[in-house]
C-alpha cells in the first residue's frame, strides 16, 4: 500500500537532510520532519537518526528506502 509520507523520506534520504529535502518539496523544514516523525510512529520504526552533522538511516530506514524506490 503507498502512503505519501515515502515521497518525504525518499527525499530526506536523497538530500541529505531536511532541510534541503524541504527546499525539493516546497514546505517548510517543520513540515519535512512532521512528516517523517508520523511515518515513524505509523511504521512504529525508528528510521533516520538525526544528529548536527545531519542524517544517518538505521538499519530498518535503509530496507524501507531500498523497497520504496522500487
Amino acid at each position: 500500500m503507498y502512503n505519501p509520507l515515502l515521497d518525504t523520506f525518499i527525499a530526506v534520504v536523497d538530500c541529505g537532510s531536511f532541510t534541503k529535502a524541504s527546499e525539493k518539496l516546497f514546505i517548510s523544514p517543520t513540515a519535512v520532519m512532521k512528516q517523517i516523525n508520523n511515518l515513524e510512529d505509523h511504521l512504529n520504526l525508528k528510521l533516520i537518526d538525526r544528529n548536527f552533522s545531519g542524517i544517518k538511516l538505521t538499519a530498518a530506514g535503509e530496507v524501507i528506502y531500498r523497497d520504496a524506490k522500487v
